[in-house]
């Protein structure tokens, strides 16, 4: 009988490498961690901290348009630090600065003079005027003003808003100059702007059911300061009042449902109103010249 020859040992059986993932941003970059929403793989740059795991940074994206964004009380985005408000004052001491150094120089190019305004066409000194201060009581009482209220009302109304108050509150202030003071006669300093932070709050402060008596009776005081003591500016003073009480006003109580537009529109036609002043006064001035 023959015999059959062994059969040879079996093969083990053959599989194709496995292929290496890459990220799908940086195709190379090979990695093993996927994305926990959509499963594309992604390297360590694209990988975003999830509840479990990571997740790539257009899932990421995504998922943040459905999260509604905090906002300010009057419908600013939050104000972590007030910025708006320490860039003023910095301003307010760097041009102080230049006024001392330039002995003089700087004051005569920056503040509010009417005449300049209307017949040389200086329109900028209607807002300069409130970055310049007649000597150092000035300028501490102002920057201390807006040191202590300035945050509050950051924070309030956001950067954006605020800055349009304090703005427009020093351009309605210098305005009334231009409508009342002689034309020859300069006027400088931030309290325009300051008055209409004392309004602003004063009105933020009814907008939210709180005690303003205190507030009320600052403005009291320092509009009584203002009308009896000589070498102060009072159209300055209530111009920006006014303005900032107004256009705070327009700002807190806008409605909740269409708040940023009617805020826009606001600060915009408060801008255009005080430009058609301006625009009515200097027509006058050059028509009686």
């Amino acid at each position: 009988m023959t015999s059959q020859p062994p059969s040879p040992p079996s093969q083990p059986e053959q599989h194709p490498a496995e292929t290496v993932p890459t990220c799908y941003r940086h195709p190379d970059r090979e990695t093993w961690v996927r994305c926990q929403r959509c499963d594309r793989p992604i390297c360590p740059d694209c990988m975003r901290d999830a509840a479990v795991g990571f997740q790539c940074p257009e899932c990421v994206a995504d998922g943040n348009r459905g999260v509604r964004q905090a906002r300010s009380t009057f419908g600013g985005a939050v104000v972590a630090t007030p910025y708006v408000t320490w860039t003023i004052l910095a301003l307010n001491l760097l041009v102080f600065g230049a006024q001392y150094l330039t002995n003089g120089l700087a004051t005569a190019q920056l503040e509010m003079l009417p005449f300049r305004v209307a017949v040389q066409d200086q329109y900028y000194r209607l807002l300069t005027a409130a970055f310049v201060h007649g000597g150092v009581v000035h300028i501490l009482f102002n920057s201390w003003a807006l040191y202590v209220i300035g945050p509050y009302l950051e924070r309030a109304f956001g950067h954006v808003r605020f800055l349009a108050v304090y703005l427009l509150s020093a351009l309605g202030g210098s305005v009334l100059g231009l409508w009342l003071d002689p034309l020859a006669q300069p006027t400088v300093g931030a309290s325009g702007a300051i008055f209409g932070l004392f309004g602003a709050v004063f009105v933020v402060g009814r907008r939210l059911n709180m005690d303003v008596r205190g507030i009320a009776l600052l403005i009291v005081l320092n509009l009584v300061i203002t009308f009896t003591v000589s070498g102060i500016s009072w159209t300055g003073h209530v111009g920006g009042l006014i303005t900032g009480s107004a256009l705070a006003a327009a700002m807190a109580y806008a409605p909740a449902k269409s708040r940023t537009v009617w805020q826009a529109l606001a600060a915009v036609g408060t801008l255009a109103l005080l430009a058609v002043l301006v625009m009515v006064r200097i027509s006058a001035i050059l028509a009686a010249l």
